[in-house]
């Protein structure tokens, strides 16, 4: 027998697969409910069902189809802004201007119309340009001085709460802004943002149906394009996503302005549902958003969440704020429920990611 022989190794056949064989975790195939609970959105999903069930048990009004109409447009006004702040926190961060913003866009387009007589439109689009600028600033000033967004939008927050007071007083002498219901435009601006439509008989605000539009139009973003795999990489690590080409500067910036734009929307929906707005409004709102973020799936830690998830939690916000008053309870309980609903999300959130990824 030759070296060469001797050296080559002999052929085998690899053992069939039987049923008793061992997998290792890179190849087994993980039990169904598993991958379920890898889902950001199911741990709310089964949270949001209770809260109903609970409701509609303990508050018989809420049975009414005029009383979960209210439910959905309480809990649609919260999930417009929870949305874009959702992406946000997956993209690693977030916004505590969020809420002052909404109060500004409504200002802007206000004042604007109304100072200068001018058709309400124009008030509207450049609205649309002071929120956008808004979120430019707070995305550039996080990537350009490498500041924690905690620090940056907290400093937002409070300039615009002292402008929004401020500028208001100076220019119409009071802390709210005059009425503009009989401004040009204005009957067709309300169409587009506050109106309602019937349903069997109930009345339902438009503001649902942008509500899930956009939900919808969220979820397709990051699960089906290349900006959602961006804000996704930026918020697991924005090193490694900047190294594999991954332009993290523009998501950064990019997913500020969008929470600009859901400002604008509900500033717009404010404004047109009330015909004048309060100045000193929206302090403490970016609060219900981020916990709607964080009670729908989205880590703070980044990278981790669906914008699914958080559509659930903003209907957990409006069922248990509604649902109090109908349940005839002392609405005082709300801020409560909420800082138990928090603490919940939080801890059914870690379990859930420590369950999904356990070999």
């Amino acid at each position: 027998m030759s070296m060469a022989q001797q050296a080559e190794p002999a052929a085998t056949t690899p053992p069939a697969p039987g049923p008793d064989r061992q997998k290792d975790g890179r190849t087994a195939r993980r039990p169904l409910a598993l991958r379920l609970l890898a889902r950001p959105e199911v741990g709310v999903f089964l949270g949001a069902v209770a809260v109903l069930v609970f409701f509609l048990f303990a508050a018989p009004p809420v049975r009414d189809g005029s009383s979960m109409a209210n439910i959905l447009y309480q809990s649609s006004t919260i999930g417009i802004m929870a949305l874009p702040v959702a992406l946000l926190m997956i993209g690693g961060e977030f916004d505590l201007s969020a809420g002052v913003a909404v109060v500004t866009s409504a200002l802007t387009a206000s004042m604007l119309s109304y100072q200068l007589t001018l058709n309400v439109w124009m008030g509207v689009i450049v609205a649309l340009v002071v929120s956008l600028a808004v979120g430019f600033f707070n995305g550039w000033m996080l990537v350009k001085t490498g500041l924690p967004s905690f620090l940056v939008t907290l400093g937002t927050f409070l300039i615009l709460q002292g402008v929004n007071l401020a500028v208001t007083k100076l220019v119409t002498g009071n802390v709210a802004t005059d009425s503009i219901a009989d401004m040009d435009g204005f009957d067709q601006a309300k169409a587009l943002f506050a109106s309602s439509f019937e349903v069997g008989g109930v009345q339902v605000k438009i503001t649902v149906i942008w509500w899930l539009v956009f939900a919808a139009l969220a979820t397709w973003v990051l699960l089906r394009t290349k900006y959602g795999n961006w804000i996704f990489a930026v918020g697991g690590n924005k090193e490694s996503a900047r190294a594999v080409g991954v332009p993290v500067t523009f998501t950064k910036i990019s997913l500020f302005m969008l929470v600009g734009l859901g400002a604008w929307f509900v500033g717009m929906h404010n404004l047109f549902s009330f015909n004048t707005v309060q100045s000193g409004e929206g302090v403490g709102q970016e609060l219900i958003y981020i916990a709607a973020a964080v009670i729908g799936g989205c880590l703070l830690t980044g990278g981790y969440g669906s914008a699914i998830g958080p559509v659930f939690g903003a209907f957990m916000f409006g069922m248990v704020q509604q649902g109090i008053v109908y349940a005839g309870w002392n609405p005082d309980w709300f801020k409560a429920f909420l800082g138990v609903m928090l603490l919940g999300a939080v801890l059914i959130n870690l379990w859930v990611q420590r369950t999904a990824t356990r070999r």
